[in-house]
């Protein structure tokens, strides 16, 4: 049997019976983190714009040692979590609820794709988020997801906006869409990965805007220059998941062109909308990927009021 037709398989059982959370080994229940230990403690001052305060700090880390750099900076930005908490997102502060457990259940076996040696999945940390269609949720996944993992005690993650014509995480997190990001960076050699890298006052929360928008993006996204930083992304740090909030899959070509170029997909599917045909022929656009996960989403289980389900 296909991946397509296990998949809409899994969706036909799903409407006849309910949703009952499934595929995951392990859930992570700790508690013990305490929200204050994950903010980042330099925070300093900074101007407050029309759409967040945004910080100016020295990468560290994150730096891309160029002949002709100097000091490079890295922005910083404050993101509103108690407002992110009432627009329904996991944060720090509410470890408890119940969609924190739903992304507890969703990060287990990504992770152990990602880094344990014996799952054979190459680049298995670069994970892209994606739909068949607009407005299924995939970029409040995508979000979700990096918060989640952001918890974790041995991890990191980078959430790298990559839905270049519609970008939503700006608007979510507080800040200018107009910030230079991925487009910007493939477009200009000059650019390195800490020009455009934004930190958060998540500790363990980094983020990649979109950019400024191109009639080539696509092109962009298909050229060597993408290709050599997801290298880079992949390989450069042992410890950090890179999350791609990408566009949807049968509106845009960005999305295959990104897909074949992943080690995971998450694909997400919005419950009593999307059709079975859509999925099938959404998953036909990433049937090079070997590991693709779907996240049933808007489901309830019976005797529950679960929103999100998981293959």
């Amino acid at each position: 049997m296909s991946l397509i037709e296990r998949a809409a398989d899994k969706l036909v059982k799903n409407d006849m019976n309910g949703f009952m959370p499934g595929g995951v080994s392990q859930h992570d229940s700790r508690e013990g983190i305490g929200p204050d230990s994950l903010f980042s403690s330099d925070g300093v001052p900074g101007k407050k714009t029309g759409y967040g305060r945004i910080i100016k700090e020295e990468a560290g880390a994150d730096r891309i040692n160029k002949a002709a750099d100097t000091k490079k900076t890295v922005k910083r930005i404050e993101v509103d979590l108690e407002n992110l908490h009432r627009k329904g997102v996991v944060t720090l502060h509410h470890t408890k609820s119940e969609i924190a457990e739903q992304f507890r259940l969703i990060k287990r076996p990504l992770l152990a794709n990602a880094f344990n040696p014996d799952s054979g999945v190459k680049n298995g940390n670069l994970i892209m988020v994606t739909s068949s269609l607009s407005g299924e949720g995939k970029s409040f996944c995508s979000l979700n997801l990096a918060m989640s993992i952001a918890m974790e005690m041995d991890h990191r993650v980078l959430l790298v906006d990559a839905d270049v014509a519609r970008p939503s995480i700006p608007a979510t997190l507080g800040f200018s869409p107009e910030e230079p990001g991925l487009l910007d960076m493939l477009r200009d050699s000059q650019l390195s990965i800490s020009d455009v890298m934004m930190k958060t006052n998540i500790k363990k929360l980094t983020l990649i805007p979109a950019g400024r928008r191109h009639t080539h993006a696509t092109e962009l996204l298909a050229s060597q220059s993408m290709h050599s930083i997801l290298v880079e992304l992949a390989q450069r740090y042992h410890d950090r998941v890179v999350i791609f909030d990408s566009p949807p899959l049968l509106l845009t070509s960005e999305a295959r062109v990104l897909a074949s170029q992943m080690g995971q997909i998450v694909l997400v599917v919005e419950a009593e909308r999307t059709t079975q045909q859509t999925v099938k022929e959404a998953l036909q656009q990433i049937e090079a990927c070997d590991v693709v996960n779907l996240i049933y989403n808007k489901a309830r289980a019976h005797g529950s009021t679960g929103y999100y389900g998981y293959y």
